[in-house]
């Protein structure tokens, strides 16, 4: 595909530094934004992004808001969503229109969205993949990206086979690139680590690596990631290592939890990182606490298992959602009395 027309739809902390490293490799990039501040600041001064480095990338962008998309006649071939999972249908039905028959598009989002994009935009268009960066955004055209993007691709089945090369092509601009042939199974296991640690630090509204030093906190989040992971197993999924980890041992699910985890805390997680959870709430947006953990307990209570670790995470979480809780360190010794009662 020569020259390919691409919109990336939610130009976050994620969306956006991407997007504007897709722009400075000299391709054809659209940003749609539902957030008027952000796409006027990125309209008057470009998108500015603070790169792991600290140095401060000004990148001039093609920024256009949400009900613009009802007056654009050219189709894109490549779509790139950075919504939140929860989004991800109607993000899906609103560029639907604009997408060449012959176009792709991949979700840079945690969750499992590829069922969601093939129900819409067709299996035959649809590539899986997965992101993992560290990356903040709190105020308008400005992004602090603290780690280097990581990315896995893959077809959704059969039917986009070979389509994930055009992805895979694309996103080399921004990080490193990894082709799995069992996508599905690479998403479930990025869901593992999100499982482990977004929400739970959150729910202390403590930076990432500040939660992890609460007392029982690390403990808990392993046991979230196993329970996460009997569940992708359970649900037919295989154990595949992501974010470069070839060497990893996946004959005992459990340790691959842990290590999962260890690897997000080491090469993923700086002393000021604070989760896209806890940035949503600080936002006081809702976070994709079904998308996530809730996933892992509803599949469990389809096969009659238990995930007490999750269950309670998610409890906690809408708690602090319809603002029956406040988010604070103290909310450890709730999860944590889930782990006494296993014991």
């Amino acid at each position: 595909m020569a020259s390919p027309r691409i919109a990336v739809v939610g130009t976050g902390a994620n969306g956006g530094a991407i997007a504007a490293d897709l722009t400075r490799a000299g391709l054809d990039v659209t940003l749609i934004e539902q957030w008027p501040d952000h796409v006027e600041a990125m309209r008057a001064n470009g998108l500015r992004v603070t790169t792991p480095a600290g140095e401060s990338v000004v990148t001039p962008v093609h920024a256009v808001n949400l009900y613009e998309v009802a007056t654009m006649r050219t189709p894109f071939d490549v779509v790139m969503l950075g919504v939140k999972a929860y989004d991800t249908r109607w993000a899906c039905e609103l560029i639907k229109p604009l997408l060449t028959d012959d176009g792709v598009a991949a979700g840079l989002q945690n969750g499992m969205t590829i069922d969601d994009m093939a129900d819409i935009l067709g299996p035959e268009r649809t590539v899986g993949c997965v992101i993992e960066v560290a990356a903040n955004m709190f105020e308008p055209g400005v992004i602090e990206r603290q780690t280097p993007p990581w990315f896995a691709v893959g077809p959704f089945d059969a039917s986009s086979a070979g389509r994930e090369d055009v992805v895979g092509d694309i996103l080399r601009h921004s990080g490193v690139v990894e082709m799995s042939p069992d996508i599905r199974s690479s998403k479930w296991m990025k869901l593992v680590v999100n499982a482990s640690e977004l929400v739970p630090s959150a729910i202390l509204n403590l930076p990432l690596a500040d939660a992890v030093g609460v007392p029982g906190m690390r403990e808990f989040m392993v046991e979230t990631g196993k329970e996460a992971v009997r569940t992708a197993i359970a649900l037919g999924n295989t154990l595949v290592p992501i974010f470069g980890m070839r060497d990893m041992d996946t004959s005992d699910p459990d340790r691959f939890a842990e290590e999962l985890l260890n690897h997000v805390l080491s090469d993923y997680t700086l002393p000021n990182t604070r989760t896209t959870v806890l940035q949503d709430w600080d936002k006081g947006r809702r976070a994709e606490v079904a998308e996530l953990n809730g996933i892992i307990v509803d599949a469990q209570d389809a096969v009659g298992r238990p995930a007490p670790a999750n269950a309670i995470t998610v409890e906690l979480a809408r708690r602090i959602e319809s603002g029956d809780l406040e988010a604070r360190p103290e909310n450890a010794e709730l999860l944590l009395a889930v782990l006494a009662d296993a014991n």
